[in-house]
């Protein structure tokens, strides 16, 4: 069902919105980048499990990141020189990444429903993004998905010194937006640990987006819940 947007009933002035996997398909863009990084390095990927172990370390790498474990400078190669160190040490993890993050930055694979809802809240009320990650990346992908023009800000991580969860990151985007009443601010993101605790530490509502129902055994309890991103339109107009 449609659901009217009335700027008067906006219960949120201000929308942060998170990118990979929220508005932007992380995976596919993932795999495009590991793949052509790989056929360029001339590594054969068949009959390997490069692409299971390299989602297992970038995921941690990932979550160390999160909880200030290491830098995103650490993490761009570490994860490379991780992969690499048994079977193919020759490879410089600094050279593949560099091909790895210009792959990446082409990847600008669209979560269903995206566009629909981010062209039906324009006007309507602020949105900006708040994403971990490196800027330049992030900002192609952004750019090419065709997504600029709906934000007012797009704050990434590497900008900032901070990342999600970590309240300074929010702060950062309050300041840039002039926000100053917590009580009208809501994320939307899929991640519990980054999204939804970043926004409970910063007082903010809070939406999970959940497109595969995965269970929460974790302390964080969202505000809302979504399977589908038009299931927000509800909620804001409520």
């Amino acid at each position: 069902m449609q659901v009217e947007i009335s700027k008067a009933n906006m219960k949120y002035d201000i929308i942060l919105f998170d990118i990979d996997d929220t508005l932007l398909d992380y995976g596919q863009a993932e795999s495009h980048a590991f793949t052509s990084s790989c056929r360029d390095f001339a590594i054969t990927l068949a009959g390997s499990d490069y692409v299971a172990r390299y989602r297992i370390i970038n995921q941690q790498l990932w979550q160390d990141y999160e909880q200030g474990k290491v830098t995103l400078a650490e993490l761009r190669e570490e994860r490379f020189r991780q992969l690499f160190a048994e079977n193919n040490p020759h490879i410089a993890a600094d050279e593949f990444s560099t091909r790895y993050l210009g792959y990446l930055g082409e990847g600008s694979f669209l979560i269903e429903g995206a566009v629909e809802l981010c062209s039906s809240l324009h006007g309507h009320c602020r949105m900006a993004v708040i994403t971990n990650g490196i800027r330049e990346v992030q900002l192609s992908r952004i750019g090419k998905a065709g997504l600029n023009d709906f934000f007012e800000h797009i704050i990434v991580s590497e900008e900032t010194g901070y990342q999600k969860p970590h309240k300074g990151i929010f702060d950062y985007a309050f300041a840039k937006l002039g926000a100053t009443d917590p009580s009208k601010i809501i994320i939307i993101g899929d991640s519990l640990t980054s999204d939804m605790q970043g926004g409970m530490n910063s007082g903010i509502a809070t939406c999970w987006f959940n497109p595969h129902r995965k269970s929460n055994t974790t302390a964080v309890k969202p505000t809302f819940e979504i399977q589908q991103l038009s299931e927000l339109l509800s909620i804001l107009n409520g």
